[in-house]
C-alpha cells in the first residue's frame, strides 16, 4: 500500500510566518488592529462589522467554521472594553454562533475567550473570542499523533456559507461594510 498524502497548503502561512502572534506581543502592528481596518470581503476574512467590534474567519482554524469575533479597539482583557464596546462585542459573539448554528448544524459548538499567554491565548494583546461549531468524532488519528487538522472545507467556502447567513440573519452586523 502506497502513502497517501493531503494537502494543508493553509498552514503555509503559519509554517512560514511564525512570529506573527510574536510580533504582536513584542508591540509591532497588531493583526488583529490590520485585519479590523480591512473591508468586509473574502479576500480578507472579514465577515462583518458592527459599531465596535468584527467577525473574521481563523487563518489557521481547529476545525471548518472557525471565526474570531474581534473588538475594533486594541484591548487585551473584558475589563478593559467601555460597557458600549462590551455589548456589542458580546451580541456580535451571539450573532456569530447563530450564523454558525444556520450554516453548519453542528452537534455542538465550543464558544471561548483565552485571556492571556498562559491561557492560550495567541495573540494576547488583543482581545479575541472563538466559535467553533463542532460534532461528535470530528477530531480523529491526525491531530493527536500526526499534530495536523485536516478540514473537509477551505476558508474561501467557510467565509461563504458563513457571510450568508450573518447577512440574512443580523440587522445590527453589517456583513457590507461601505462606512469603514
Amino acid at each position: 500500500m502506497g502513502l497517501e498524502r493531503f494537502s494543508a497548503a493553509w498552514r503555509e502561512g503559519y509554517v512560514t510566518s511564525v512570529s506573527a502572534g510574536e510580533d504582536a506581543r513584542e508591540g509591532a502592528s497588531c493583526v488583529f488592529c490590520v485585519l479590523g481596518a480591512e473591508p468586509v470581503d473574502e479576500s480578507t476574512g472579514v465577515l462583518c462589522k458592527s459599531q465596535f467590534s468584527y467577525v473574521v474567519l481563523n487563518a489557521f482554524p481547529y476545525g471548518s467554521g472557525h471565526l474570531l469575533v474581534v473588538p475594533r479597539r486594541h484591548v487585551g482583557s473584558l475589563e478593559e472594553l467601555e460597557d458600549e464596546e462590551y455589548a456589542d462585542f458580546s451580541l456580535t459573539w451571539r450573532e456569530a454562533a447563530v450564523a454558525l448554528n444556520r450554516a453548519y448544524e453542528p452537534e455542538g459548538m465550543n464558544l471561548g475567550v483565552n485571556l492571556g499567554s498562559a491561557a492560550g491565548a495567541g495573540i494576547p494583546k488583543h482581545l479575541h473570542a472563538h466559535a467553533l461549531p463542532r460534532w461528535n468524532g470530528d477530531t480523529n488519528f491526525m491531530t493527536t499523533i500526526g499534530e495536523t487538522r485536516v478540514l473537509p472545507e477551505s476558508l474561501h467556502v467557510t467565509w461563504q456559507k458563513v457571510h450568508a447567513h450573518l447577512s440574512a440573519s443580523s440587522t445590527r452586523v453589517r456583513p457590507v461594510d461601505s462606512a469603514s
